[in-house]
């Protein structure tokens, strides 16, 4: 015991000097901010935040993970962004949604969130300057493309200057007992992705489809012979105890996540272009575009296409390149790329994911 007492002392003393050290960081962070109102700048500045992770993550030597720091700069960083001016960021909600869930990985609990009815809300926030960013997701590793979001690109005016890639971990919620439950909600979506527990669990039966994930909890809050299968954010905010976790078919489902702003992010290093474009009205226009970024060694990360709003029985493309617009080759690449199509538009260049989170 007496060496525990002396461990724990020790703790104390560096806990002290920890907090120390972070207000004094926090008072530069008031000095930034001061400067950011004076000149204009954006709050928010994604390049910044990836050099602080990067350079952090490169100085740690354990025992820590580096996902550990991560983590913890994360959050500072959210509490500095309070300092300087708390962002405005808009998700799709309800409270404990995936995208609320990703917005809170990426952004920490210090800034302002307003959940949104719909994806088109999100980009309504945006454009009228609403919100200061919006979280929208793109693609799921099991679902594909999200086309709620590239039919709102093809219309809207808007800038992707940041990705987030969500692990989606599943957990049955309640405020009963496993044997009290008669119904279980969630949406159709997440049924099919925990279909084999929900089967040999027998619990298939028992299911009700709602509109979200976070309704599902919200119903379950109230009544303890229900159960919804939900996220732990989720399980947080409607105070609803675990009842098994990690329940998802496939553990290696994953939801990217844009940010969008009307601002476009500097070059880091390790980016992603997204675009969307409609082919020329002529034989192999696609192929053509295509073969563009193959011979400048442009690597294409995601595509998908969606009915073209402008001309009926015709496509438009979204593709993701590996690159920042402000590099040469990739530049040059989408200038030829553009004439073999009617229209190509940049969406936005963005520092690329580097984890899973």
């Amino acid at each position: 015991m007496t060496n525990l007492t002396a461990l724990r002392k020790r703790i104390d003393e560096l806990d002290r000097r920890i907090v120390d050290l972070l207000n004094e960081r926090a008072n530069v962070v008031i000095e930034v901010g001061k400067t950011k109102r004076a000149d204009g700048s954006a709050t928010y500045v994604p390049e910044r935040e990836r050099s602080v992770l990067d350079r952090v993550t490169a100085l740690n030597e354990g025992p820590l993970p580096n996902e550990t720091v991560a983590a913890i700069y994360r959050e500072l960083m959210s509490g500095s962004l309070k300092l300087e001016r708390p962002p405005r960021i808009a998700y799709l909600g309800p409270p404990g949604s995936f995208s609320h869930l990703a917005a809170m990985r990426k952004f920490g609990a210090s800034v302002e969130y307003e959940a949104l009815e719909h994806i088109a809300a999100c980009f309504d926030e945006i454009e009228r300057g609403r919100a200061d960013l919006a979280l929208v997701p793109v693609e799921n590793s099991v679902g594909g493309g999200i086309v709620d979001t590239l039919d709102a690109f093809m219309e809207r005016e808007v800038t992707v200057c940041g990705e987030v890639n969500l692990a989606v971990r599943h957990f049955l919620l309640s405020i009963g007992t496993m044997d009290e439950i008669e119904c279980i909600y969630s949406k159709p979506e997440v049924f099919a992705q925990c279909r084999r527990w929900l089967t040999q669990t027998g619990l298939t039966r028992k299911t009700q489809a709602v509109a979200s994930t976070s309704k599902a909890a919200e119903m379950a809050a109230s009544d303890p012979t229900s159960a919804a299968i939900a996220s732990n954010l989720a399980a947080d905010i409607y105070g609803l105890n675990i009842l098994a976790d990690r329940i998802e078919d496939d553990p290696n489902n994953v939801t990217r996540f844009l940010v969008i702003s009307k601002t476009m992010s500097k070059p880091t290093g390790d980016d992603k272009t997204a675009l969307y474009f409609l082919a020329a009205d002529k034989p192999g226009a696609l192929a053509d575009v295509l073969d563009v970024f193959r011979k400048a060694c442009v690597n294409m990360t995601f595509i998908q296409s969606r009915p073209s709003r402008s001309r009926r029985f015709d496509y438009a493309f979204f593709i993701d390149l590996v690159g920042h617009v402000e590099t040469a080759e990739v530049s040059a690449a989408i200038a030829e790329a553009r004439s073999h199509c009617a229209e190509l538009k940049v969406l936005g260049s963005f520092s690329r994911a580097s984890s899973v989170v």
